[in-house]
């Protein structure tokens, strides 16, 4: 009998190792994959986060997803990087834009804000309206760009390492949308 309970520690517990890999990340009944493959890049799950409206309202849930061996830290630098939003409310397009503009304005000099103005009015202009459930996923590359999708359909890509150290501060800078969000996405799962 113990020798049957010895066998069957090693197997339950390879067994939820394995679901936790099946199951990368899961917030607020959301699923984010452990890794995505794009343009020939692995980015890695960092993170997932919610995102509370007047600390109680649930408004979006995020993840991170950061190059292989790249360290939260570097997050701004130019490096592969992707965060995915799934909203839990109906946002107009021109509310999200409003709202990016601001947190830019906020975590950039002037001089950085006016050099990145076209590029940050180019990604501007792909914003649409976004229902429940709906989600974006903001995906940059080195040497290629910051590529937007909706729901898994690319809008469009903005190049520029700069440009996309600058719009990732939105989320990841030092006076980011929200504190917390920033927080949790930039520790490790």
């Amino acid at each position: 009998m113990r020798s049957r309970f010895f066998l069957f520690v090693p197997l339950v517990a390879t067994a939820f190792c394995l679901r936790q890999s099946l199951n990368a990340a899961q917030i607020e009944g959301v699923e984010f994959k452990d890794s995505h493959k794009i343009g020939g890049q692995q980015l890695v799950l960092n993170n997932v986060a919610l995102m509370r409206y007047q600390v109680v309202i649930k408004a979006l849930v995020a993840a991170l997803y950061l190059g292989d061996g790249v360290k939260s830290k570097d997050a701004l630098t130019d490096v592969p990087k992707r965060l995915e939003i799934h909203y839990f409310w109906n946002l107009e397009g021109k509310e999200i834009v409003k709202a990016a503009n601001k947190i830019l304005s906020d975590n950039l000099t002037d001089a950085q804000f006016e050099t990145n103005r076209a590029k940050i009015d180019e990604m501007n202009a792909l914003f649409e309206n976004v229902k429940a459930g709906d989600h974006y996923s903001l995906t940059y590359l080195p040497g290629k760009g910051t590529e937007l999708s909706l729901n898994g359909k690319k809008k469009g890509l903005v190049a520029g390492a700069d440009f996309a150290s600058a719009y990732f501060t939105i989320w990841l800078g030092k006076k980011p949308m929200d504190v917390a969000l920033r927080d949790e996405l930039l520790k490790r799962k």
